[in-house]
């Protein structure tokens, strides 16, 4: 084992070609992802805070037990849309890195979007007087809150992305974990175990501990950033 861990240091501290394209191609598949679904997410659950419709509770309670949504059944979804014999198979992308993107995008959306609901519901009783006293309509009033929850938004969106970088399920699923291609971190862990690699297998692993450790850092320093600034 202790050969095992130093060889995984000197894969890392090497710049393994292998490892190093596993890793960036881990760091694009969950960027996009959180990106996009950020994009999406966070217009939509500030609406959802700002709006009083019909069935919202229904789409409230959705939203929060997505947030739990397996991972293997978003991958079997999304398989199943990109599969030869479903609606969008003609596309030609399962196993390819755009379908792990859908997948990790179904799983980071609810997150996003529940947790910017909470915040921005919050935010709106606390300026809701204020804001339509200034004949600021309720769609103008999106921006401007989201603007101000920024430091609470930068936090769901990184436990948005520590979702997606930690995730096996959907993107072994769609993705098929293609040598070269397909194959993440998380992944690679797996199969890597199975053979015996366990350099490789260690090495990824360290980089994926340091990776989330990092995202929950950032996190926290943002949370303070946030408290002082509200305090």
């Amino acid at each position: 084992m202790d050969n095992a861990f130093q060889t995984a240091l000197r894969l890392i501290l090497e710049m393994d070609p292998e490892l190093l394209g596993i890793v960036t191609l881990s760091l694009r598949v969950s960027l996009t992802a959180v990106v996009v679904a950020s994009i999406i997410a966070l217009p939509v659950g500030a609406a959802i805070a700002l709006w009083q419709f019909p069935g919202r509770g229904v789409v409230v309670t959705i939203l929060n037990a997505l947030m739990g949504l397996p991972p293997v059944v978003a991958g079997l979804m999304v398989y199943m849309t990109l599969s030869r014999a479903g609606p969008l198979g003609e596309l030609g992308l399962l196993f390819t890195p755009t379908a792990m993107v859908i997948a990790q995008v179904i799983l980071i959306l609810p997150i996003v979007a529940a947790l910017s609901r909470q915040i921005v519901e919050e935010l709106w009783g606390e300026y809701r007087e204020q804001l339509q006293s200034l004949g600021v309509s309720r769609l103008r009033a999106i921006p401007t809150l989201l603007w101000d929850a920024r430091f609470s938004l930068v936090t769901v969106v990184l436990a948005g992305f520590g979702r997606a970088s930690a995730e096996v399920g959907a993107v072994l699923i769609v993705g098929g974990n293609i040598q070269g291609f397909t194959r993440v971190m998380t992944t690679a862990i797996a199969l890597e175990t199975n053979k015996g690699n366990l350099p490789l297998a260690l090495g990824l692993g360290i980089i994926l501990l340091l990776l989330v450790a990092t995202v929950n850092g950032v996190a926290y320093v943002v949370g303070e950033a946030a408290r002082r600034r509200l305090g």
